[in-house]
């Protein structure tokens, strides 16, 4: 692991955004059947394909005290720490606990109210909205599936460039089936076969990650795995000579 890379640090705030129509995953997330689940700290709770099939959302574990494979990616972040979908917040909790800068973001209030109240940092937020400290950040993460938010992961990528310092780190988990790499539709459901709305959602092996990472500029740093669970850290694209002269790029999108 490299040395850290700490640029202006950045202070945490609520940055609510006002008159945009919420898009499908944001309502799907904020719905009860996830909201009920952390509430209680367990499932059963799943991620409902078109296809019909259901993918288990681990809820026990996002509530439960960071294993051996979190402490690992915790071990592994430098500087300013930005969770991206940060759910329940077990690991914005464990960050600061041992004094890190971290905030977690989540479009989910019941999950920034969890994180919060486990004494973690987090506002309600999409990365594909304004956030604080863009531009600032050393470290993100996209653990337990969230390289699939938006569907896009090209399009996630690319916002998580401009949210990272220059050099900073990518810590994303991935599917361990190598062989995955797909754009599907889900809903989330319960055992009752209670379904929310349809949104889009993208699952990666690491090989798929580091496919289309390697398309958008992006520089595979390590990849490690647990008997269960498969991780990847990469490096962001060298920002063009303007955005290199402004202090690095500060769009949000």
């Amino acid at each position: 692991m490299s040395g850290a890379r700490v640029a202006t640090t950045p202070r945490p705030g609520p940055r609510r955004t006002t008159g945009r129509a919420v898009p499908a995953a944001d309502r799907a997330w904020s719905a009860d059947l996830y909201a009920d689940a952390l509430r209680a700290g367990r499932g059963p709770l799943f991620l409902r394909r078109s296809d019909g099939r259901l993918l288990p959302l681990d809820v026990e574990r996002w509530c439960a005290e960071p294993d051996a494979a979190d402490l690992e990616v915790l071990e592994r972040c430098e500087g300013a720490v930005l969770d991206v979908g940060c759910g329940p917040g077990r690991l914005v909790a464990a960050l600061g606990a041992r004094g890190r800068r971290a905030l977690g973001i989540d479009v989910s209030e019941a999950a920034v109210a969890h994180t919060v109240r486990r004494g973690g940092q987090a506002v309600p937020a999409s990365v594909f909205g304004p956030l604080p400290g863009t531009g600032c950040w050393d470290t993100a993460l996209l653990m337990d599936g969230n390289i699939g938010i938006g569907g896009d992961p090209a399009a996630l990528l690319d916002r998580l460039a401009r949210v990272l310092t220059a050099g900073g780190l990518l810590i994303a988990e991935t599917v361990p089936d190598p062989e995955v790499d797909e754009r599907i539709l889900v809903q989330v459901t319960d055992a009752h076969g209670s379904p929310g709305e349809l949104f889009p959602w993208a699952r990666l092996g690491t090989p798929a990650l580091l496919r289309h990472a390697r398309a958008r500029g992006w520089h595979p740093e390590d990849q490690w795995s647990t008997p269960t669970r498969t991780f990847a850290a990469l490096r962001p694209p060298a920002p063009a000579p303007a955005d290199a002269a402004r202090g690095g790029p500060r769009r949000t999108a």
